[in-house]
């Protein structure tokens, strides 16, 4: 059915314009500029993400090939890669930001409803980071090793829907540690996390927020029984216990009691310490709650496959951010589409859809529904049979 818009059209309908513009006047984003404007570069990104476009000059081609369409995409003609660059590198990131954030509120109002991790009233949030690798010589702004550089994504992700709640750029040498100084706290909301995130002064504050968290402990962490809760071996846990911190100063900054759980896996035969400020959850939901932590490290996989944010359209810290910005308010807008559109396909499955008919005229929800009930075109009563079988 041809609606007269094109697909891609049809997903930016699903962004909030107004919203956004006002985003820009507050960032003076589009003060003194005469061609391609803050929204215009987001389009042009998105459009980018969507199709897989790898370099500008990739993007300006494919553009320049649809010019017909662009009018029904929402731009005027099609950018050249100086215009592009020179964008990229002056619009502010933050303005994109702000946007993401937004599309992310969004996101996860829609998805509050789905069903919570092990059936848990509260939220479950999974904290971890991730590494973008770089060539020192031209990003020397971000650096990570004596010979290269990097970015880092740190990302806390809820786990009802897989939707970023928090996202934090730095450059590679921030430890992962120090994003729990900025980390807005929810009080009664579980934080699942690795040991890196392991610092005792920083988990009592976590604590006093009202918040539980689920780590590992550290090896050789200095800790001393104080009761022992009955277990059942054969589950896999071999004991539950509340301990006190034993060094002076790790005393001083934890000075309640933690719980202690030393969990065997059935599987793998491999021996884990959980720790945790949660006294009142089973041991084994503990140990899942722990397992539940793997769903970030697909997102960022997923995000690396599926989304263009390892090789960059500028060198800047500002193109950088840009792009990684416009990826991550992509990635929520397919999802505010998937939602919206009550689609049972994956992101997945439609990205992989929009990436090859993004300039097709036809209704989103069909195009996004591929596992429709095909209907068969009716016979003609009056066609000959060449073959009687």
């Amino acid at each position: 059915m041809n609606v007269g818009k094109t697909l891609f059209a049809q997903v930016m309908e699903y962004v909030p314009w107004k919203t956004f513009g006002r985003i820009i006047e507050r960032h003076q984003g589009d003060a003194g500029v005469r061609t391609l404007g803050c929204a215009d570069l987001f389009r042009i990104m998105a459009f980018a993400q969507l199709t897989w476009r790898e370099s500008l000059r990739d993007i300006e081609a494919c553009l320049a090939a649809n010019q017909t369409k662009l009018f029904h995409m929402g731009m005027k003609a099609p950018p050249a890669r100086s215009t592009l660059a020179d964008a990229l590198n002056l619009r502010d990131w933050r303005i994109y930001h702000a946007l993401a954030q937004r599309l992310i509120v969004r996101a996860r109002a829609l998805y509050s409803q789905e069903p919570s991790v092990l059936e848990l009233d509260a939220s479950v949030y999974a904290l971890d980071s991730t590494t973008i690798d770089l060539c020192l010589s031209l990003f020397d702004w971000a650096p990570f090793r004596s010979t290269k550089a990097a970015v880092k994504l740190h990302t806390l992700l809820d786990l009802r829907g897989a939707i970023p709640a928090f996202i934090h750029i730095s450059d590679g040498k921030l430890h992962d540690v120090n994003l729990l100084d900025i980390l807005p706290v929810e009080a009664g909301a579980f934080y699942v996390m690795d040991r890196g995130y392991v610092d005792i002064a920083r988990l009592y504050a976590m604590h006093q927020a009202g918040a539980f968290f689920v780590t590992r402990a550290r090896r050789g962490m200095d800790a001393r029984r104080v009761y022992s809760s009955a277990t059942q071996r054969d589950t896999g846990v071999i004991c539950d216990q509340r301990v006190m911190l034993g060094g002076f100063y790790s005393a001083k900054a934890y000075p309640e009691h933690l719980r202690r759980i030393r969990f065997k896996d059935p599987e793998s035969g491999k021996t884990l310490v959980f720790l945790t400020n949660n006294t009142a959850l089973p041991a084994l939901t503990i140990a899942a709650l722990y397992q539940s932590r793997w769903q970030v490290e697909l997102f960022f996989k997923w995000i690396k496959q599926h989304l263009r944010i390892k090789r960059f359209l500028g060198t800047s810290e500002n193109a950088v951010k840009t792009q990684i910005w416009c990826a991550v308010a992509t990635y929520v807008l397919i999802a505010i589409v998937k939602k919206e559109l009550h689609l049972n396909a994956s992101l997945y499955t439609c990205l992989q859809i929009l990436s090859v008919s993004v300039f097709e005229k036809t209704e989103i929800s069909c195009t996004l529904r591929p596992d429709r009930p095909q209907t068969e075109p009716p016979s003609a009563a009056n066609q000959l049979i060449l073959f009687d079988i």
